[in-house]
């Protein structure tokens, strides 16, 4: 315990939370519903797009779809949509896949990874469109994606079944061609390509999952090939009302407990913390943050630390922690460098929360606001120190669930995260409860 820190409390965020009870029954009925039979043969082979991002019903929403094919009389199998993720190898990818459960066992069906591309057509700039060869090959194809406001720009289409058909499906050489153009390519490119491609494949059918504040599916909707233009939007502006976001305009120190590609593309959420850090872009009007300081990084990232760029200060251990090659491919592919820039790293969690107190340019540690979250996604349970307290009593989505007292750290000089944040994904992790995928 240390004096040169500020007291935290526990603080509840009250967000309605609207939930898809029956998530496979769900996906079973949107399948059997939907127009598919009129565009794919009996019997026909239909690739499932799964892609690399943590979502929480995965696994679940996933086997339902294969389900639901085989009983209209498919040959489904699931098909790695996910760029150059997993460090661009086929067995990267299927190891990513393995960690949500994805296996042929788990799924009864084929489980394919391979980076091999066709080259379809060509770009309103003139760059070969590529789209997986196995997938173009099959007689249909359904995207199963979150749709979820983008870690890197606004747009009309953000992350969701158009990114999975442009860049899930480009595998790196079509993640490439889109990012090569940084903002310009995410915002005009992709959109253009992914017309295009929706035209001149056999996509068949997207299966898109909102989440609410849990990550938990708020609603699932299906949307056939004429709908995704004029759907997606729609849905992106939904979905921003139902994230998890932080209740505050302005913080001294954000210390987040673990950065990872498990809670965001981009290792943290941009969204969430305020800073976009994307070259020639300004950052976002809120929330402010003076300090940003990260702890730790998780196992599900394998050692890819991107997003580190974020922080003003870090622990050594992330750096320890890192794949160079992974992480390399990553950041190169897409073209935002500033994300992964070493920020000043210091050997325990209790020098980095030092520094960043002593450098929030408050007197002294009492004022300092500061705020505590295990990651950038699970935002329902936080901690905020005493300078906060009237900000808290202030929000009606806001309440109190602890007294003010000292931030708990080891004889290590390690924050204890798990007893701060037990039913994180981190604090499963810790108690051999399990990871975020059910």
């Amino acid at each position: 315990m240390s004096s040169n820190f500020p007291l935290v409390a526990k603080v509840r965020q009250n967000q309605p939370r609207p939930t898809v009870e029956d998530v496979a029954g769900t996906i079973r009925q949107l399948v059997l519903n939907s127009r598919i039979q009129e565009r794919v043969p009996a019997g026909g082979r239909i690739a499932v797009g799964v892609g690399s991002r943590g979502i929480h019903c995965i696994q679940t929403t996933a086997r339902a779809t294969v389900d639901a094919l085989k009983e209209l009389g498919y040959k489904p199998f699931i098909k790695a949509a996910m760029g150059s993720h997993g460090g661009a190898t086929a067995d990267g990818q299927r190891e990513l896949l393995a960690g949500y459960g994805i296996t042929p066992e788990n799924m009864g069906v084929e489980v394919l990874t391979s980076l091999e591309t066709l080259e379809v057509g060509t770009s309103p700039i003139g760059l070969p469109i590529y789209f997986d060869k196995d997938a173009y090959e099959a007689d249909g194809i359904v995207c199963l994606n979150r749709i979820k406001p983008h870690t890197d720009f606004r747009a009309d289409f953000e992350s969701g079944i158009l990114k999975m058909m442009v860049i899930g499906f480009g595998k790196q050489r079509g993640a490439e061609q889109i990012h090569k153009l940084g903002l310009r390519g995410m915002k005009e490119v992709l959109p253009a390509v992914g017309k295009f491609l929706l035209e001149n494949t056999k996509f068949s059918l997207g299966l898109a999952i909102l989440e609410n504040v849990d990550d938990q599916p708020a609603e699932i909707v299906a949307m056939e090939p004429d709908q995704v233009l004029e759907t997606e939007p729609k849905l992106l502006n939904r979905v921003r009302d139902l994230m998890g976001r932080l209740p505050f305009d302005q913080i001294d120190v954000l210390v987040v407990g673990e950065i990872g590609k498990n809670y965001s593309g981009a290792g943290m959420d941009p969204n969430v913390i305020g800073r976009l850090m994307v070259e020639t872009q300004p950052d976002f009007e809120k929330p402010l943050v003076t300090r940003l300081a990260i702890l730790d990084v998780s196992d599900e990232s394998h050692g890819n630390i991107v997003g580190v760029g974020f922080a003003d200060l870090a622990t050594q251990r992330i750096v320890d922690k890192m794949d160079p090659v992974p992480f390399r491919i990553n950041v190169i592919t897409s073209c935002f460098l500033e994300r992964a820039r070493i920020p000043i790293t210091l050997p325990t969690d209790r020098e980095v929360l030092e520094v960043s107190v002593q450098t929030s340019w408050r007197l002294t540690p009492d004022q300092v606001r500061m705020v505590i979250i295990p990651n950038s996604l699970e935002l329902n349970t936080i901690y905020v120190s005493e300078a906060m307290k009237a900000d808290v009593e202030a929000g009606s989505d806001l309440s109190f669930e602890s007294d003010f007292l000292p931030i708990p750290i080891d004889s290590n000089g390690m924050v204890e995260q798990e007893k701060l944040f037990p039913e994180s994904v981190r604090g499963k992790r810790r108690s051999g409860g399990g990871g975020h995928h059910s």
